[in-house]
């Protein structure tokens, strides 16, 4: 591939959704920021959106604004977010809580929902968070944990699953798109096995929601959660979104119950009775100053819209891969991501002994990918902020502090003083075939309970 080949300027002028690029805040001094995957960037309007907020509607209404709009918020965000990135009718999404507490809600209910079945199938690869809070469920409910052990390269299959549930099966609960490698998962077909089997399927959207397009009606899904802060560029820390089936609703006994998801929440009353629809989700206070960004970033999605994010999004891996194989792979780095567009999220993983010493390095020639030890850069590509210019200067920068083929020697850079950021995750797994990147595992294992086995 030439020199011209690999030019980002036609790509760029050829780009319809080039002219977002110029609508998010600008960072000074960072030249490629890879990172979107992890933490989306601010849209440009969101700082005059919060000032407008506090001088007008918090200072201007105080108290009375739960009765024009704050209230309801939950739900109506939710529903935009379902119409706009879920595939979701009105009445199934809100957004509330964190991705941790929402998850624990779902899953907690899910399997109460299921009695007489004491399993919960989940991957060895999932997130953190996901894994943990099933163990804890685990240990509360005495059930047992079935593991899938997956290769996070190439992430969880329907034969898997199928391999793996029975009557037995209470819960399935996977990632769309890894964390890690960025595989896509056929929810349809696994959430269809999961039916056969007779248990609830529980999803975690966070790194497909605003990135790949999603058909949970459609799909039949059951439960999913997922965060605001990466694709939807709600800002740290943002609420987190929940779905639950129409049909599902009022079978669910979420088990954190407050007065915000109460059938009258204001009447004070003595015992609690959930609500009729989907805002029995909710437990405490809606966190309305927490969920003003999504506002904005929400009506830029709705002006690109998904299925051109997702084009776009394609184009910008298939770039970073092209890159990749004429500039790293001669200097020793692989590809832990799958090529397939079927199975690609919105971003890529690769792989070398050594990056851990790149990201001082990286980040003071102003390039932020994100580190997951102890050798994988993840190049998270958010496409209404990321120009193809940008991968280009952020690939060529990771390239000059790789050894030249055939000069040997390790990378260009020393030590950083201090634990990089990501630093200290799980431990690598097996050593990979000839050909094939293998990135981090999970370890230690998460606790089991009675007997729990791993397939």
């Amino acid at each position: 591939m030439t020199a011209t080949d690999l030019d980002p300027d036609a790509r760029d002028a050829a780009d319809p959704l080039a002219s977002f690029r110029d609508r998010f805040v600008p960072a000074p001094g960072v030249v490629a920021y890879l990172d979107g995957n992890s933490l989306g960037r601010p849209p440009a309007l969101t700082p005059a959106r919060i000032e407008s907020f506090v001088r007008e509607e918090w200072g201007g209404r105080l108290i009375r604004g739960w009765d024009e709009g704050w209230w309801e918020q939950p739900g109506t965000l939710g529903d935009r977010i379902g119409a706009l990135a879920l595939g979701a009718a009105p009445g199934q999404s809100v957004v509330a809580d964190s991705t941790t507490v929402l998850f624990y809600k779902l899953a907690r209910a899910a399997v109460a929902a299921r009695p007489g079945r004491h399993e919960i199938v989940c991957d060895t690869d999932n997130f953190p968070t996901d894994r943990y809070v099933i163990s804890g469920i685990a240990a509360e409910r005495g059930l047992t944990l079935r593991w899938i052990e997956t290769d996070p390269a190439t992430g969880i299959t329907q034969e898997q699953v199928a391999d793996a549930v029975g009557p037995d099966t209470a819960l399935v609960t996977f990632s769309h798109v890894s964390y890690r490698s960025g595989w896509i998962a056929d929810a349809e077909a696994i959430t269809a096995l999961a039916h056969d089997a007779g248990a609830l399927a529980l999803w975690d959207l966070s790194h497909s929601a605003g990135s790949v397009p999603l058909e949970l009606d459609a799909w039949g899904v059951d439960l999913a959660v997922g965060c605001t802060y990466k694709y939807l560029c709600g800002g740290p820390g943002s609420p987190a979104f929940g779905y639950v089936r129409h049909d599902l609703i009022t079978g669910l006994d979420q088990p954190i119950h407050g007065w915000a998801g109460r059938r009258d929440p204001f009447a004070m009353a003595a015992d609690y009775e959930p609500g009729p629809g989907v805002r029995r989700l909710l437990s405490g206070t809606p966190p309305v100053l927490g969920m003003l960004p999504l506002t904005v970033s929400l009506d830029m999605l709705a002006e690109a819209g998904i299925d051109a994010v997702r084009e776009k999004s394609l184009r910008l891996s298939d770039y970073a891969l092209d890159l990749t194989g004429a500039w790293l792979v001669p200097r020793g780095v692989t590809v832990a991501s799958p090529r397939e567009h079927a199975r690609r999220g919105g971003h890529v993983t690769l792989v070398r002994p050594g990056f851990s010493e790149l990201l001082d390095p990286l980040w003071r020639r102003g390039v932020i990918p994100d580190y997951r030890a102890p050798d994988g850069l993840r190049i998270g590509l958010s496409p209404l902020s990321t120009s193809f210019a940008e991968v280009h200067a952020g690939l060529s920068a990771l390239r000059d502090l790789l050894p030249h083929p055939g000069r040997g020697g390790g990378v260009r850079a020393s030590p950083p003083a201090a634990p990089p950021p990501g630093g200290g995750g799980p431990d690598w797994g097996r050593p990979a075939p000839a050909g094939r990147a293998r990135i981090p595992r999970p370890a230690p294992r998460v606790p089991r309970t009675r007997g729990a086995v791993a397939t």
